[in-house]
């Protein structure tokens, strides 16, 4: 972790109803704040201290459970407790201090809460080399399984630590901008803290979800609404929320989005399946409704579509996708200038593209010649289905789930895909247990306020969803977001990364990033 020399020696005990809700009540709490930029502050919030109670272990993965080269991707842990305390009962009679353990979850707005199911865990070590160890023989003896400290398994009564970092965007003094940039192009990842360099940003945090596993798509490629000064070059995730900052940050809301796009030639045109994507994959699916497995957001599932019509602009990067179908090449007039098939190869100077697959490739032959001129119409919708029109200055970042909603707490993971009723370790993992996260919103005098939690460490447990909804509201804030969190949660202030990277390569590369710019006279 990076210590920040320049913040301001104010720091003070919070122990009052502004403390974060997190631990026992009484715990020690310090805030720090600087002044990163007129308009602009930053806030470092420490709270607690490490507690003895808490321990290493070992959880065992169910074996044959679904794996993922994304290192964030909960593994399958969770059984019905016969399962459960059988497995426990086998490994006792191979040599193992196993016992079964219940896990319960709060409800949520959308969500009813309640028994996920039962986990299993081997041992219970003072270091973490000792649960490794346990692991090595875990493994020699058949099992499969993970290191774990208990503070990250979001008990109430857990001391602590907690180190959370508050960027307040303060419209009425700020002069800077508050812009999103996903880098060179939308295919490739970058780090946020290469992002904010090659911007010049003075801060900066990770933003939205986005493609890791080649085999979901291009790895970079936002997983959801990506507008960008105004244009709108990534389609939403059906009904999944939005961070929606306006006139370069001097207004932010959520909002849901839907959308709309057409390839038109002279009186005919073409429904569009998606934007700057590779056709057939759907990353965290809401798509059209002949996708599968569903059409609704299933978050972390890449939806298939064997029969796609995508829309490319330069935007995506130096060549579309390679494969089967027909790619109808656009110069800068929109002219029709090449008919590719199979698909995939560079595009000319300011021109774009329409790849089609399986029985859309009939479908574009028959609207596209050599020659003809062909047009891109897409909008986004409001949940009112409304046609929305982003104006330069205006960004809109995929996120999910929301957190608080008019000043209340209001968790919708059910509606934005984290809840798999055949699934309950995903939901275990990735919104039960404490993980590194980045929140984002509008407190009730209009400013935005960007959030990282530390996590995945013994000196930073990080936080839930419950829990990223309750600090969100206790900072203040009146609407409230997720944002990609894990591995890929990032701040940088001043050069300097202030969370401590939880992949054990560094800083993650990630899709796009909300970057703090000064004011250019």
């Amino acid at each position: 972790m990076v210590n920040v020399p320049s913040l301001q020696a104010s720091s003070a005990a919070k122990q009052g109803e502004n403390a974060l809700p997190l631990g026992p009540a009484g715990l020690k709490e310090t805030r720090t704040t600087r002044t990163v930029q007129p308009g602009v502050t930053l806030t470092r919030i420490v709270r607690g201290a490490k507690d003895p109670a808490l321990r290493w272990t070992v959880e065992v993965a169910v074996p044959g459970g679904d794996t993922s080269p994304d290192p964030d991707a909960p593994l399958t842990v969770l059984k019905d407790r016969p399962s459960a305390t059988e497995w426990a009962a086998d490994l006792e009679l191979d040599g193992f201090r196993a016992r079964a353990e219940q896990v319960t979850t709060p409800k949520a707005a959308d969500y009813a809460g309640g028994t996920l199911g039962w986990r299993v865990r081997v041992g219970s070590f003072d270091s973490q080399s000792a649960a490794t160890s346990e692991r090595a023989r875990l493994k020699a003896a058949g099992y499969a399984g993970t290191v774990v400290y208990t503070g990250w398994d979001g008990d109430v009564a857990a001391g602590g630590p907690w180190r959370v970092d508050v960027l307040t965007i303060d419209p009425s003094r700020f002069r800077g901008s508050l812009r999103a940039s996903y880098g060179p192009d939308l295919e490739n990842s970058e780090t946020t803290s290469e992002l904010a360099d090659e911007a010049g940003a003075v801060a900066a945090v990770n933003a939205g979800f986005f493609v890791f596993d080649p085999d979901a798509g291009a790895p970079g490629d936002p997983a959801g609404t990506g507008v960008y000064d105004g244009r709108l070059l990534s389609e939403p995730v059906s009904g999944r929320p939005s961070l929606v900052v306006h006139d370069d940050g001097r207004r932010t809301e959520i909002t849901r989005y839907t959308w709309e796009g057409r390839v038109v030639g002279g009186d005919a045109s073409l429904r569009l399946s998606g934007l700057n994507r590779v056709p057939g994959l759907i990353r965290n699916c809401g798509g059209s409704v002949d996708d599968a497995p569903t059409s609704r957001p299933l978050h972390d599932v890449t939806c298939t579509n064997a029969d796609e019509l995508v829309a490319f602009t330069a935007d995506y990067g130096q060549r579309t996708p390679e494969g089967e179908g027909l790619e109808a090449v656009l110069d800068a007039q929109d002219r029709v200038v090449e008919l590719r098939s199979p698909r995939g190869g560079p595009l000319p100077s300011g021109g774009s593209s329409i790849q089609a697959t399986g029985r859309r490739v009939g479908e574009l032959s028959g609207l596209a010649g050599i020659g003809e001129n062909l047009s891109l119409r897409t909008a986004l919708l409001d949940p009112r289905g409304r046609r929305v029109s982003p104006s330069p200055g205006t960004d809109v970042l995929n996120a999910g789930p929301e957190l608080v909603r008019d000043g209340r707490l209001h968790i919708t993971p059910a509606a934005d895909g984290m809840v798999r009723r055949d699934d309950p370790s995903f939901y275990y993992g990735w919104a039960h247990k404490r993980n590194p996260r980045t929140l984002a919103g509008v407190d009730a005098a209009g400013r935005t306020v960007l959030v990282t939690a530390h996590g995945r460490s013994t000196d930073a447990l990080g936080l839930s969803i419950g829990e990223s909804a309750e600090v969100a509201k206790t900072l203040g804030l009146r609407d409230a977001v997720s944002l990609d969190g894990g591995g890929s949660t990032t701040m940088v202030v001043d050069g300097a990364v202030l969370t401590a990277p939880s992949d054990p390569t560094d800083e993650r590369p990630v899709g796009d990033a909300l970057l703090i710019l000064p004011r250019r006279d």
